[in-house]
């Protein structure tokens, strides 16, 4: 068979069978693991809301590279191409994706947003696209980056004022002629508010939760990253006390800058201000009591989780799953993968998803019966 047209096929499995697994996300995360049900002979598909494997990463920003070289971005079985010590564009990454699932023609079904997922008697159901799907097991594997977080003032600024949340960034040619305010100084901040000062006038507001040592680049690559990707994989992880400790920084205070620092910004003309608090006037409120007479507002404020579309009693009171390693004591067959930091810090990247994902293949259990039609048509 054709690996592009299987990668890329929107055709429906007419077997009359529950499907042994269903996993909602083709990005890195679900790739990875359809590569490893592929190797049990599961049957198995992969449902996903984009036209194209690796859009994802195609629809962030244009200068968007990676903190890590090459050598470490390969999902099981196939390396990263190219320079090992080279940082790869975002637009490689999605390549590189979309090579993966045709090279082991996995079955991703594009064009394919889930709105519903739920139990029922033995086996799971997922709507999408006014299809119904039934499996034995759902892997949830989409990602962090579901719901893009926006403070509620961010209404009343005036009309005039040019807002995009970070997702939305592509380059500066989307903003008005005039200062530009980016909110939020975490890694994604940092490093578009060095892009935009490029052509405008730039303000960061916000506090960075501090910075890696060292210089990024190629000899950050031989010798602190490889240390970086050791804590990440195997020191900060849900089994170690300093790891436990460690995920409220992560998920409510964000990363450390990597590539670009404070004083990179500070030489490029950006100004750092005080978080925002506010709205006064229609213009954006600091911290300090100052008002930001800007054109612009990039938020650059992060995403939170958006499982509303999960019918299940697995989440705590911050809307996160009940789990260990993707595994759900509580609802067996429902599993999650490529979350921040569901079992290390690295759980969400391209370093650390493959082994989560050879760890959970390895939890999914085979079905024995396949009782009905996996999937027909909503009334």
């Amino acid at each position: 068979m054709n690996s592009n047209r299987a990668m890329n096929s929107n055709r429906e499995n007419d077997s009359g069978e529950v499907l042994d697994t269903i996993i909602v996300g083709g990005g890195q995360a679900g790739l990875a693991l359809g590569y490893f049900l592929a190797r049990q002979g599961r049957d198995f598909a992969i449902l996903d809301a984009h036209q194209r494997v690796g859009d994802a990463w195609r629809q962030r920003w244009d200068s968007l590279r990676l903190f890590t070289p090459a050598k470490y971005d390969g999902l099981p079985g196939l390396p990263f191409p190219g320079d090992r010590l080279s940082f790869p564009a975002k637009d490689e990454v999605a390549d590189y994706l979309e090579a993966y699932a045709g090279r082991f023609n996995l079955p991703v079904h594009l064009g394919v947003r889930v709105d519903h997922l739920w139990q029922e008697n033995s086996h799971y159901a997922v709507t999408a696209n006014g299809k119904r799907w039934e499996s034995a097991n759902v892997v949830v594997a989409t990602g962090g980056c579901q719901s893009p977080k926006i403070p509620d003032f961010a209404e009343r600024l005036e009309p005039s004022i040019v807002q995009l949340h970070s997702s939305r960034y592509r380059n500066a040619g989307q903003l008005q002629p005039g200062p530009v305010l980016v909110v939020g100084v975490g890694n994604s901040g940092a490093e578009i508010a060095l892009d935009v000062s490029r052509t405008h006038s730039t303000v960061l507001a916000g506090t960075p939760s501090g910075e890696l040592p060292g210089r990024h680049g190629r000899a950050a690559a031989r010798f602190v990253l490889p240390v970086v990707r050791f804590l990440g994989l195997h020191v900060l992880t849900l089994n170690t006390p300093i790891g436990r400790k460690a995920v409220p920084q992560f998920l409510g205070h964000g990363t450390p800058l990597i590539r670009t620092k404070a004083k990179d910004l500070a030489a490029a003309g950006v100004e750092s201000v005080p978080r925002v608090a506010g709205v006064r006037d229609g213009k954006p409120l600091l911290a300090d009591g100052h008002v930001a007479d800007v054109a612009n507002v990039i938020w650059c404020t992060g995403f939170a989780d958006d499982f509303g579309w999960v019918e299940s009693p697995v989440f705590d009171d911050a809307g996160r799953p009940r789990q260990y390693r993707g595994v759900v004591p509580q609802a067996p067959g429902l599993f999650f993968l490529g979350q921040e930091f569901l079992f290390a810090a690295v759980s969400a990247t391209l370093p650390g998803v493959g082994r989560d994902a050879a760890y959970l293949a390895g939890q999914i259990p085979l079905q024995s019966t396949r009782p009905v039609a996996h999937h027909r048509q909503e009334a």
